[in-house]
């Protein structure tokens, strides 16, 4: 049962392409002396920034690494390289020092690899040091989040613009910049840089502030806006699971503009639905103006960014979540994978509600192990989350079917198994204890040896374990009427009730058994074993066989195989039975009798409820 769900609603790396590609070329009505720069090297500086993707060819051109099953790359470094590579510039092999680029004239361009700097949720930027073989000059290179590179990158007047525009296309950003470095240069900052590295204490923050020594008035390169597609039947999903009452939060590491625009175009919220953007806050007045604010509004979608729900949740949690989870849909963006998972918490804390979470990526691991359930969505962004997540699919599309059908005949059928055992269990205690009221407490049992063996196992296991195939509505049925899984949340299935409810019925249809057996009886005890146990295998089959929705073929083998063992059994029951009574007429109609009044009043009962007062799926099957 999942009431709240939060996922990363990215689109699909495998459609993942390089939409816009805004550098400094392409703005010659507003940078005319950048014209010199060329596109051909404005492609080597992306190429050379990607530097997580790996490709293998031969100098013939034949791929032996293609691009379109990258091992472990995100899609927007494998689409940079697919650009360049439609530009001339083709990524001719590339491994752990070195890499090889391939010019439009048909030349092989060589560089070494001398350091790298890879990407963190905290820097949000990964850089890269390269030596070219033939001239032997030094450069770094780093791409990142508009947000941290703005200001590493030298002075400009349109960088906040254009991002600005490409976020409202939905589109992800991502900032090129390069530094050159002399030799001298580069040896100082490797000197420091290994020394940084074997510190023992305060080892990170040392080569942090090595490494943000170089990142000081780097040349910008250009601006890239990638755009990842929506996965198939992404709206059609999360308008089922809205309709199950599952409650959807969006929480990613964009930026706000880019956000929205994926929140709208998967229709997380709709076109015509208001939106309230929860302005930046940095102080406990500026987060209680803007709550109050907030609370005013009704029935709108809220879109927050991660500094400012920091703000928030440190002064006023409580009330955020409150009015968060009153809202329809709620973005958060700029998020880390450590807000993620703490927002999970903060949900469950606070609601006590179910959390399901959905990733794709390596950043949504913490979320997805903090939710009570994780979902990980296996792509081209690697299988880290699917590794960490409890259930893997590969499509966000299947998240319908896994909870709507899976999820919901999961609950039923474990409810259902879990009442049917203890009912099992306690129906022959209930038994025991009336027995051992009546003999004054002596320690003497009531049923001994095989038959309490054979009624754990062959006489009752089978059709106790045939309910998991018991279905109310069909596959189709349930994924054509997701309302059905709101009856989950109520939590009838299972709950303080259904646990009463079964508890009676346990000590009720004992108490019948054994009192029946004792006044039907006529002159041994042995009568009493035979008649109450026989009744006792009679109820418990019936009980399972009233509680059957939908028949299985295997349910009714499962029957018959356990009534039929039961039956066989008789005749080598000789120190439990007296065979000569169990066949006379009086012994059948004794344990019919007692059968009809332990069973048939529950029947009625059930009949009269499900009369007047039918469940959902009664009114689908009908």
């Amino acid at each position: 049962m999942v009431t709240s769900a939060c996922a990363e609603l990215r689109r699909s790396p495998i459609e993942s392409d390089v939409k816009v590609s805004r550098i400094p070329i392409s703005l010659f009505r507003l940078r005319s002396h950048l014209a010199q720069i060329g596109i051909e090297k404005i492609g080597f500086h992306v190429t050379c920034a990607v530097h997580i993707v790996m490709k293998k060819c031969d100098l013939s051109g034949k791929v032996t690494s293609d691009l379109r099953n990258p091992p472990t790359p995100a899609a927007p470094q494998v689409a940079l390289v697919r650009w360049t590579d439609s530009v001339g510039l083709t990524l001719v092999s590339r491994d752990l020092t070195s890499m090889q680029l391939k010019t439009p004239a048909g030349h092989i361009l060589t560089f070494h690899i001398l350091q790298i700097f890879p990407f963190t949720s905290e820097s949000k930027r990964m850089g890269i040091i390269v030596r070219e073989e033939a001239t032997g000059d030094i450069t770094f290179y780093m791409k990142g989040a508009d947000v941290a590179m703005a200001s590493i990158v030298q002075y400009n007047d349109w960088l906040e613009e254009e991002c600005g525009n490409m976020a409202r296309e939905g589109l992800r950003t991502l900032v090129v910049a390069k530094k050159s470095l002399s030799e001298e240069q580069y040896q100082d900052f490797e000197n420091r840089y290994n020394q940084a590295k074997l510190s023992i204490h305060d080892r990170g923050l040392k080569v942090a502030a090595v490494v943000e020594s170089l990142e000081r008035e780097m040349e910008l390169l250009c601006l890239t806006g990638v755009e990842d597609q929506l996965q198939a039947d992404v709206r059609p999903t999360l308008e089922m699971l809205r309709n199950a009452g599952i409650k959807i939060w969006m929480l990613t590491g964009d930026k706000l503009e880019t956000a929205t625009c994926i929140a709208k175009s998967s229709h997380l919220v709709s076109r015509s639905q208001n939106i309230h953007v929860f302005k930046p806050v940095t102080s406990r007045g500026e987060a209680h103006l803007e709550l109050n604010a907030f609370r005013r509004k009704h029935d709108c979608a809220l879109v927050i960014s991660g500094d400012s729900l920091e703000v928030c949740l440190r002064y006023y949690e409580h009330e955020f979540v409150e009015l968060a989870c009153q809202c329809p849909a709620v973005v958060c963006c700029r998020c880390s994978p450590t807000q993620k998972a703490q927002i999970v918490t903060l949900l469950q804390q606070h609601t006590e509600n179910r959390t399901c979470a959905i990733g794709d990526g390596g950043n949504d691991v913490s979320m997805i192990q903090a939710a009570d359930c994780g979902i990980g969505i296996e792509g081209k962004e690697g299988k880290q989350a699917s590794l960490a997540a409890d259930f893997s699919i590969t499509q966000f599309k299947h998240i319908g079917r896994l909870l709507m059908v899976h999820g919901r005949n999961s609950y039923k059928r474990s409810a259902a198994l879990g009442q049917f055992v203890m009912h099992r269990g306690l129906i022959i205690s209930t038994m025991q204890a009336v027995f051992s009221s009546i003999f004054y407490f002596a320690s003497v049992p009531l049923y001994q040896g095989f038959l309490m063996v054979g009624y754990a196992t062959i006489y009752t296991m089978f059709p106790v374990f045939s309910l998991v195939l018991d279905q109310d509505v069909k596959p189709d049925m349930a994924l054509l009427y997701p309302e059905l899984y709101k009856d989950l949340t109520k939590g009838r299935s299972l709950s303080f009730k259904t646990f009463l409810i079964w508890v009676l019925i346990s000590v009720y249809q004992g108490g019948i058994l054994m009192y029946g057996a004792l006044l039907l009886f006529e002159s041994e005890f042995v009568h009493v074993v035979a008649i109450s146990f026989t009744a006792l295998i009679f109820t418990e089959l019936l009980m399972v066989a009233l509680t059957i929705r939908t028949w299985h073929w295997l349910m009714a083998v499962a029957e018959a195989v356990s009534l039929g063992c039961y039956l066989a059994s008789l005749a080598f029951l000789n120190e439990y039975f007296d065979l000569a009574f169990i066949t006379t007429t009086a012994f059948l109609w004794k344990v019919f009798v007692i059968t009809v009044i332990s069973c048939l009043p529950l029947y009625i009962v059930k009949y009269l409820k499900r009369k007047f007062s039918p469940p959902s799926y009664s009114k689908l099957t009908s």
